[in-house]
């Protein structure tokens, strides 16, 4: 049962797409960088002092806690 409700959820469901966009930022620039292990925790302070703090942009855990929810 576990495993069909995984299935489900991550090829029936729209978790995957929600879980890529909310990580969109490891994919280029310094979040890819930093993710390959070639910045450290001070290197990213750096940046962030340079070019400001990022848009705050919500994680919408609610709905993705009542999306699983539907395949349990």
């Amino acid at each position: 049962m576990i495993k069909i409700s995984r299935h489900n959820i991550l090829q029936k469901s729209e978790y995957k797409k929600l879980r890529s966009d909310r990580y969109a930022s490891y994919d280029t620039g310094q979040g890819k960088a930093f993710e390959e292990g070639k910045l450290t925790l001070e290197d990213l302070r750096s940046y962030a002092i340079e070019n400001g703090e990022p848009a705050t942009t919500s994680g919408r855990q609610d709905y993705l806690e009542n999306l699983i929810n539907r395949f349990i």
